[in-house]
């Protein structure tokens, strides 16, 4: 979108941070009703909705390669948000989110190419590491789905980036993520289906699509074109941060001394990948 090119892939970046963990917050409230499979599948569903009206991609004049990568890129969508849910739904959205970081995590260690940049990796490490509790007992199931949903966001950074070389605009992204929600009805499907009489979670449902899914993946895809994806990944080094500033403010979920040393080390991070990326970096080839 001409739009978006006006503003700096970092910018899109911090945006869809904000976005998808605010999302993540207000879906928690539609676990009790329609658990955490039903609730993921209104996510995707809704998107892929309002994406395809907005961007009407030409499937037709995908290639083969093209649509070999849609449909990877789409079973690592709907993938990712499955198993992030089941693990939200087991364990607080600051952790939830910080298990599953190892994903971007690996991916920005494995681009790197500078002990500079290992640096920065390193230290975004520790503030997960601080964000994580050194006791009591974690659902170990929840875990394993944030471990999961962690691999799959990883493959989500590498094909997203190839997406965007498939159609033009946010056609693929609109394909995609129609491709996952029919992948998520056979699991998502029946628990969803009595939201259709509800109008008041009906709005929450299309709201949380358009605040979990529709503009981060929008504004990361876009963003994907203009940025490697090794700097994209220590990027999202953020996330655990705000994903722990939204469980406080929309779930009541109080922040201790250490997450807040932890928040200061990966927003620390964050900027040094910023403020220290080289100019010569370019995204990878999509084609």
């Amino acid at each position: 979108m001409k739009l978006l090119n006006r503003f700096p892939p970092i910018v899109l970046i911090l945006v869809s941070i904000v976005c998808v963990n605010a999302g993540a917050a207000f879906a928690k409230h539609l676990f009790t009703s329609y658990g955490a499979l039903g609730t993921v599948f209104l996510r995707v569903f809704f998107a892929a909705l309002v994406l395809w009206i907005w961007a009407r991609p030409r499937w037709r004049e995908l290639t083969t390669t093209g649509w070999r990568t849609t449909l990877l890129f789409a079973f690592a969508l709907a993938a990712m948000n499955a198993s992030y849910y089941m693990a939200l739904d087991r364990l607080p959205l600051g952790l939830a989110v910080t298990i599953e970081f190892v994903g971007p995590l690996s991916i920005a260690l494995w681009q790197s190419h500078r002990l500079l940049d290992t640096i920065w990796v390193l230290l975004a490490a520790a503030g997960i590491a601080l964000l994580n509790p050194l006791s009591g007992v974690l659902d170990p199931i929840g875990i394993g789905f944030a471990l999961a949903a962690g691999f799959f966001w990883g493959s989500y950074i590498v094909l997203g980036q190839r997406l965007g070389g498939t159609l033009p605009g946010q056609q693929g992204l609109a394909l995609a993520m129609a491709a996952a929600a029919l992948m998520l009805v056979p699991v998502g499907a029946v628990p969803a289906a009595p939201v259709v009489t509800d109008g008041f979670w009906l709005m929450v449902a299309i709201a949380v699509a358009l605040l979990s899914s529709v503009i981060p993946y929008t504004l990361e895809i876009e963003a994907l074109r203009r940025m490697p994806t090794r700097l994209f990944g220590i990027l999202m080094s953020l996330e655990p941060a705000v994903a722990a500033l939204m469980g406080l403010l929309i779930l009541g979920e109080a922040l201790n001394g250490k997450q807040v040393i932890a928040i200061a080390l990966v927003m620390a991070a964050s900027y040094g990948a910023m403020r220290f990326a080289r100019a010569s970096n370019k995204p990878n080839d999509a084609s």
